[in-house]
Parts: structure tokens; C-alpha cells; sequence
């Protein structure tokens, strides 16, 4: 069953015209600036592309991308977007078709990088879901990895501190979307800081990536053996002993996904659901008949997820 929400503005509490105008960002979080690198007008607003320096992932460069809606002012409620593997900040932007919804709502977007790039870590680019473009999200502690790869400060602390220093956004009207691996984080990122994100959603999720090829190989990588410590980057584990505000979270999940109808399901929307009637945590599951897990069932019901924020950050 497709589910929708009307959307209401929030333009009324944005207060003044945003300044678009600015080549560098102020970053907080590591005292340097964020170089514009790209702009470009959409449905009345303005797609943002930056690039900077990040204290937090070992001094490496990192680029991601903002969207603000037209008159977006002081308050503007913003909705996080975690990509998945193989993905960059600029999939999403090119492929999702969210700009549309977002300016008629009212509400910006923050689309980050997936991963460090550049390390130079042996292995880092040898494989499509471990190490560049496959940050899954988690702080790394292992030897090798645990200076560059700490996707989860960068999202929850850095990315945000370096937003507040310029962009009029809100920092208490939040919420957390993301695809594949992004969904995986959104989650767990939600879970994790209970106050902090209004709502949380997802398409096509990792849900309880402890139990699956994927997680094993990451976690495994990044964290070490100890699968006791893995816990703390699953969504079905964290679901156990969740007990803060209700987190309205939503899941689309297509039936002709390979990853989730194929040999091995790596998804497992159903222990999401599992855990969530166990825990009594509200959950909205949707199975979309015959859509896989590509960006052409993200645009089709990007506008449901967005629209489902806004009401929840109303």
C-alpha cells in the first residue's frame, strides 16, 4: 500500500532571505573553511557543492553538497541524505529528483560523501563495499583504519558543526534518509542519538548487517573480531534497547531488489521488523511490488520520504 503526506510549508519560520553568496565556510569543527565548488539554480533554490578539510577523517578532503530552498531563511528545517555503496554526494543530487519536493516544502537537504577518499590504506580501493566509497557509516578502530575512517563523527558532529557556522539551517528541526548502506547509517544514526533526528528513513536498508556478507565484511574490517563491539552499528541490535522520542521511522523496500530477493539477502527488512514489534518501536514498512534497488525507485517515492519528514519536523 503507498502511503502519502500532505505537505504543509515551513516557510513562515524561516525568517530572513538566506545569503547564497559566500565562496568559503567558516568550519568550526577544524578551524579551516569550505571552498565552494559548485552552483546551480534548482526549482528556485540553489544546489551548493563544497569541498574541505576534515580534522576528523586525518586531514583528508571531503566534498558534499547542499540544497536550499528558495527564501530558505534562518530555522530552515534540514533533512540529512546518506548515499550507499559506490556512491558519492553527487548521486543522489543528479539521480533522485528530490529538489522539486524539497523547495515546495521548504526544507533543506545535506548530501555528504560516503567515504574518505585518498588515504592510501592498502586495500582501500580494491573492493566496491570495503573502503573508498564504502564507509558504512561507523567509526573505525582498527590499526589501519581507524585515523581516516570515522564516517560516524563526520555525519553526527563535524559535517553538522561546519553547517551551523554558516548555513542558515536549523539544529533542532533534523531528520536522517539514506539508500542501501546510507539507509544502514541513517538508522543506526538515529538510534544512537535519540533527540537528536525528528525522523529517520530509508530505502532498501542494511538492516542487521551483523548477520549478513556485507556487514561481516566491514565490520569485520573496520572494527576488528570482537562482534560484540559490531553490535553498536546495527539497527536491529540498537532497536533492543532504544528508549528515546519516537523516531517515526520509515522503510521502502522493493520486491525485485536482487540484494533482497537474490541467494543471499542482504537487507533483511523483515528483522527490522521483528525487532521493532518486539521493542514496541513504531515502524511503517512498505513492500513495493517489482521495484529493485536502483536510483529509479529512490525518485519514484523520494517525494513520500520527504513529505513524511516535513510532517514529522512540523
Amino acid at each position: 500500500m503507498i502511503r502519502s503526506f500532505a505537505c504543509r510549508s515551513l516557510r513562515a519560520c524561516h525568517g530572513n532571505k538566506a545569503v547564497f553568496g559566500h565562496n568559503a565556510l567558516r568550519a568550526m569543527s577544524t578551524g579551516g573553511t569550505a571552498e565552494k565548488i559548485g552552483e546551480n539554480v534548482c526549482f528556485g533554490g540553489q544546489v551548493q557543492r563544497f569541498k574541505h578539510t576534515s580534522g576528523v577523517l586525518g586531514g583528508l578532503d571531503m566534498k558534499f553538497t547542499v540544497f536550499l530552498p528558495p527564501g530558505g531563511g534562518k530555522g530552515v528545517p534540514v533533512i540529512y541524505w546518506l548515499s550507499g555503496l559506490t556512491c558519492t554526494d553527487e548521486n543522489f543530487t543528479q539521480k533522485a529528483g528530490a529538489f522539486r519536493k524539497a523547495a515546495e516544502c521548504g526544507v533543506a537537504l545535506v548530501m555528504p560523501d560516503t567515504s574518505p577518499r585518498g588515504a592510501g590504506i592498502t586495500g582501500e580501493d580494491e573492493s566496491y563495499d570495503f573502503g573508498s566509497g564504502a564507509g558504512f557509516y561507523v567509526n573505525a578502530t582498527t590499526e589501519d583504519w581507524k585515523k581516516n575512517y570515522r564516517m560516524y563523527d563526520y555525519v553526527v558532529k563535524e559535517l553538522p558543526e561546519l553547517l551551523a557556522s554558516q548555513f542558515p539551517m536549523s539544529t533542532d528541526k533534523i531528520s536522517i534518509m539514506g539508500h542501501s548502506m546510507g539507509g544502514h547509517g541513517a538508522l543506526t544514526i538515529a538510534l544512537k542519538n535519540p533527540g537528536a533526528y525528528k525522523s529517520a528513513s530509508a530505502f532498501a536498508p542494511i538492516c542487521n548487517p551483523t548477520q549478513v556478507p556485507w556487514g561481516e565484511k566491514a565490520f569485520s574490517g573496520y572494527l576488528g573480531d570482537d562482534r560484540e563491539a559490531w553490535k553498536e552499528y546495527d539497527a536491529c541490535e540498537l532497536i533492543k534497547k532504544y528508549s528515546g522520542p519516537n523516531l517515526h521511522l520509515y522503510v521502502d523496500q522493493g520486491t525485485a531488489d536482487n540484494f533482497f530477493s537474490g541467494d543471499v539477502n542482504q537487507l533483511q527488512p523483515d528483522a527490522l521488523k521483528e525487532a521493532c514489534e518486539k521493542a514496541g518501536i513504531p515502524l511503517t514498512l512498505h513492500l513495493r511490488e517489482g521495484y529493485d534497488h536502483s536510483y529509479f525507485f529512490m525518485a519514484t517515492f523520494i517525494d513520500d520520504h520527504i513529505a513524511h519528514h516535513v510532517k514529522c519536523m512540523a
